[in-house]
């Protein structure tokens, strides 16, 4: 692969294939989760999102569940300030 070749793929995002990991590590085995984090997912990233973004969720995704509740769903605020943004755009995604 060249270099250019390289490049033009880097900036063609994320693939569909991409996504479809994404959506599935929103799947937690806590209904509660995995509602608010795939419908923020399909909302967010199904046609293009925001590059960081997309890299904070996948590491949003990478914290244990029970962390991830306490964030979501009992109101407390992450000590990161990206996580703390991502909880709140999270609970602002209309059903």
């Amino acid at each position: 692969m060249s270099v250019t070749q390289g490049a033009a793929e880097a900036c063609a995002g994320p693939t569909r294939a991409d996504t479809g990991r994404l959506l599935w590590r929103c799947r937690r085995g806590m209904k509660e989760l995995d509602v608010l984090l795939e419908r923020f997912a399909r909302k967010r990233f199904m046609v293009e999102g925001e590059a960081a973004e997309r890299h904070t969720f996948a590491r949003f995704l990478e914290l244990p569940d029970p962390l991830l509740a306490d964030y979501l769903l009992r109101s407390r605020v992450p000590p990161e300030p990206e996580f703390a943004a991502l909880a709140r755009s999270i609970l602002g995604v209309s059903p």
